[in-house]
């Protein structure tokens, strides 16, 4: 997803923060090792228009590689984001996050900066104990995102997970697709009409039917 693999960091920090010196000391400690490639720290107090630019409005926030993280990042969490920001399953861990702590936004944010990184939110589905407010919080970022054309880059991968997940995963992938809509998603959905499982035939005719409404 990103030409170097070894992530840069930036940290935003204020004097009398009693978290910004460890997770301070927990990047310092990466750059030794090289797990990352260069490390920025602010102090947001000399330098408040940094933040204000960055969204930023707790200390510390960190961002590694694409990811943007706030609070008392442990070590361990810290070097975990680190070695994870350049693969598919790092960016689904970080959409949960955001799904799950409301901050859909920064998905549809990120999507748009770079589609392929919605290639994650199918890496998401595929993981059994992603939780239904998980899956609701992928059918939003996808309404929002519709008509775009940028979420056409899941449609092969939801098209397999129509075809392989559980019942439940196969469903929620028939109706993504129809959310992306277009020509593309046609074929998949008709495969879809002699599934084993009712409610996915029964989404599958659906959207197939809005399709050719539109």
């Amino acid at each position: 997803m990103n030409p170097n693999p070894i992530p840069d960091a930036l940290l935003l920090l204020a004097p009398g923060c009693p978290h910004c010196p460890a997770v301070l000391e927990g990047l310092g400690a990466l750059l030794k090792e090289g797990v990352i490639g260069r490390l920025e720290a602010v102090n947001v107090v000399v330098h408040p228009g940094r933040a204000a630019a960055l969204g930023a409005r707790t200390v510390p926030w960190v961002r590694i590689g694409p990811f943007e993280l706030e609070g008392a990042l442990t070590p361990g969490e810290l070097r975990r984001w680190a070695e994870r920001a350049d693969s598919l399953d790092g960016m689904a861990d970080y959409f949960f996050q955001m799904l799950k702590s409301g901050r859909r936004s920064r998905v549809e944010e990120m999507a748009r900066q770079e589609p392929l990184r919605l290639r994650a939110l199918v890496r998401l589905m595929e993981r059994p104990d992603t939780s239904m407010a998980a899956r609701l919080g992928i059918g939003a970022v996808l309404e929002e995102l519709s008509g775009s054309g940028l979420a056409e880059t899941m449609i092969p991968d939801l098209g397999a997970l129509a075809r392989s997940g559980d019942a439940l995963t196969r469903a929620d992938a028939c109706h993504f697709l129809s959310l992306i809509g277009g020509a593309e998603v046609a074929p998949y959905l008709r495969a879809c009409l002699e599934d084993e499982d009712n409610a996915v035939r029964e989404i599958a005719a659906e959207s197939l039917e809005e399709l050719e409404q539109k």
